[in-house]
């Protein structure tokens, strides 16, 4: 699925394809893609004549801001967007398609058919579901270490499944969950109330640091991930342990271990993320 560096990405690339584009159609052939409103027809009509003036993003989510609509949109596990022109042939998977006054087309692709998108009154969003219980964003300026020890104070579930948890810390997810907390050096089952404060340092450091770094790589192309452009992210090659099972630790030789924590699969080094 991808995570907020990833999302991110996708949202930078489609800003600088789509922004200023007015959607005279739109093409929906799988209807259950469409949450809201929940007639696909009102959607399509609802969508013409608007002009696209910023692609913004909100945890995983990508904010399409319109004229007096906004489009939001979740790529869930393998969705993906692209701007073809219109004589292109249409691929294999292809669910939905804005067509542009300019003879282009922002066409949004789903093996899984697991996304999702929500067409509501601009400012509306953030009164209500999938926007308003999210939590905080973790490369704002609002995220500082005081803040990220008051969401976790009294806290004595896992750290990892804590982490996923998008109503406390919004875009992490797998991947970079299990590298902030090899980063920090924090077993993923430890209880977040047996960590001392200078391990929440090193973890709320770890947090940062390691979407920073995902963000200025494009991303982590682990499975089908692209940007808008089509292009794959880089930051796969920087990761330490997702993925690395039965491999030696690039700290300290010990084998890489894969276990399941909150459900999850979990990459972890036993030396270096002591379970104490």
């Amino acid at each position: 699925m991808p995570e907020l560096p990833e999302v991110e990405t996708v949202r930078r690339t489609l800003q600088s394809l789509v922004v200023g584009k007015t959607i005279t159609d739109v093409t929906v052939t799988l209807g259950r893609i469409i949450r809201n409103p929940d007639d696909v027809n009102q959607f399509i009509q609802l969508l013409k004549g608007q002009t696209i003036h910023a692609v913004d993003r909100r945890a995983k989510f990508l904010r399409f801001v319109c004229d007096d609509l906004v489009l939001l949109s979740h790529l869930r596990m393998e969705g993906r967007y692209g701007v073809y022109g219109a004589e292109e042939p249409v691929e294999l998977h292809t669910h939905v398609r804005f067509h542009f006054s300019d003879g282009t087309e922002l066409r949004y692709k789903d093996v899984r058919q697991f996304g999702t998108m929500d067409l509501l009154p601009l400012g509306e969003e953030w009164k209500r579901a999938p926007l308003k219980d999210l939590g905080i964003e973790p490369l704002d300026e609002a995220f500082t270490f005081p803040r990220f020890k008051a969401i976790l104070k009294n806290r004595s579930t896992k750290v990892k499944p804590f982490l996923l948890n998008q109503s406390y810390i919004v875009g992490l997810g797998n991947i970079y969950v299990d590298e902030s907390l090899f980063a920090a050096g924090i077993h993923p089952e430890r209880a977040i109330s047996s960590l001392k404060k200078s391990e929440l340092e090193r973890l709320f450091h770890a947090i940062r640091d390691t979407l920073q770094s995902a963000v200025d790589l494009g991303g982590s192309s682990v499975k089908s991930y692209v940007n808008g452009q089509g292009e794959m992210g880089m930051f796969q090659q920087q990761l330490l342990v997702y993925g690395k099972q039965g491999q030696s630790c690039m700290k300290c030789g010990n084998v890489i271990q894969k276990t399941v924590v909150g459900g999850r699969g979990t990459h972890f080094c036993l030396k270096c993320q002591r379970y104490k």
